[in-house]
């Protein structure tokens, strides 16, 4: 291919606020584009959505770093833990995914999903509890970020006292911007992480409940089916994809609705579309973003176009989720659009073990701030609201005024 690659201009706000005019023109120009993302680490990325949805389940397309030729993306892993880093089923391929995913995925189920919902809505109610007599707010603070964080929490029985801790630590792990994170931030941020999750797993296991964390020690000391630096890296990956694609559906979808106040209104008089509404706001503004990263374990053709062994190809989900031939009229919000097959949450072996619990987070965060925020509107021009960098997309801050109320439910 003989474009010469795109640099995504993570150091433009304008391309932070707004990244969709660039995305559509990399997909017009070609299934297949070659881009500098996030790091300066060169991608070839697969723009369309029939492309992106093989892709995903291409065994030729690897989840583990090793395969990469760029050596940065191993660096970038503290030097002493890239094993253990490594040793979680995001980063795996079959059979050490299989096995892995199975330990985790019955405390995912829709079933065991959904009878969280009490809890989800209480924890979501208390916190917004805080701010419905004051008018204001800044939704990430004060419910996109304490609500997933809380709910995780709860369900691998760890306190989330430390929660802003975590969440700093947690920052320095991301790559953020057009350069690698240093990696003495990242080894610095990686102990403190480990020394965190240990103690929890020491705390579980001697008193251990009815959590998934000590279903997880049990399968190490017990069952022998998980080694100790997959007990590590699971429990991290837990925690961290736990929350922070959570966090970022709810600003981003609550976004989207100020932007099109037709759409908030109509999903104020019809609650009963808040399902279809969260898989719109991750079709049309999802929490990956440019999309979902493989390596190439071989010259693979996508598109005929051929990838190089060890290229790293960026599966643009959030490209191909406004593919118009896949989705009429993409860039428009539509909180009733039927048939929504997004690719937000990938698809095929890795798809998001989470989603279940993620949607249902979306959809009472945004129902609860929908019924009791009336008035709701943004305090600050939308140019004002500042994005996350990288990977992973969101607003950093959401201010909102709203009519004040008694507090009452």
């Amino acid at each position: 291919m003989s474009q010469q690659p795109v640099l995504l201009p993570y150091s433009d706000p304008a391309f932070l606020a707004d990244p969709f005019p660039l995305y559509r023109r990399l997909r017009e120009d070609g299934p297949v584009r070659r881009a500098v993302i996030a790091g300066g680490v060169e991608a070839w990325l697969v723009t369309r959505y029939e492309d992106g949805l093989a892709a995903l389940s291409d065994p030729r397309l690897s989840s583990d770093v090793r395969d990469a030729s760029d050596p940065r993306l191993i660096a970038q892993l503290p030097e002493f833990e890239r094993e253990s880093m490594m040793s979680n089923m995001l980063r795996s391929d079959p059979p050490d995914h299989t096995r892995l995913r199975r330990l985790v995925s019955k405390a995912f189920t829709a079933r065991r999903v959904n009878g969280l919902r009490p809890r989800v809505q209480a924890i979501t109610d208390r916190l917004l509890d805080s701010v419905v007599p004051e008018g204001r707010a800044e939704l990430v603070a004060d419910l996109a970020l304490p609500l997933p964080v809380t709910v995780i929490g709860e369900l691998l029985g760890v306190p989330v006292d430390d929660r802003h801790d975590f969440q700093r630590w947690t920052d320095a792990l991301l790559v953020q911007g057009e350069e690698m994170t240093d990696p003495a931030v990242v080894d610095e941020a990686w102990q403190h992480m480990r020394a965190y999750v240990t103690k929890h797993l020491e705390t579980k296991r001697a008193r251990p409940g009815d959590d998934l964390l000590s279903a997880l020690i049990s399968a190490h000391d017990q069952e022998q089916r998980l080694n100790h630096d997959e007990l590590i890296a699971t429990t991290f990956l837990l925690l961290v994809a736990g929350y922070i694609t959570t966090v970022n559906l709810i600003g981003s979808g609550i976004a989207a609705l100020l932007a099109h106040p037709d759409q908030l209104t109509l999903l104020r008089e019809r609650p009963e579309l808040l399902p279809g509404a969260v898989e719109e706001f991750l079709r049309y503004d999802g929490p990956v973003s440019p999309g979902i990263a493989r390596f190439a374990r071989e010259d693979v053709e996508i598109a005929g176009v051929t990838v190089p062994r060890g290229a790293t190809v960026l599966i643009a989900s959030a490209i191909a989720d406004r593919d118009p031939d896949r989705f009429p009229d993409p860039d428009s919000l539509d909180v009733t659009r039927p048939d929504n097959g997004h690719l937000a949450f990938g698809h095929g072996i890795h798809y998001c073990l989470g989603a279940p619990l993620a949607r249902l987070e979306g959809q009472i965060a945004i129902g609860t701030v929908l019924r009791r925020l009336p008035d709701l509107t943004l305090a600050v021009p939308p140019s004002e609201l500042g994005w996350r960098p990288g990977g992973l997309r969101g607003p950093s801050r959401l201010p909102v005024t709203f009519a004040p109320e008694d507090g009452t439910r």
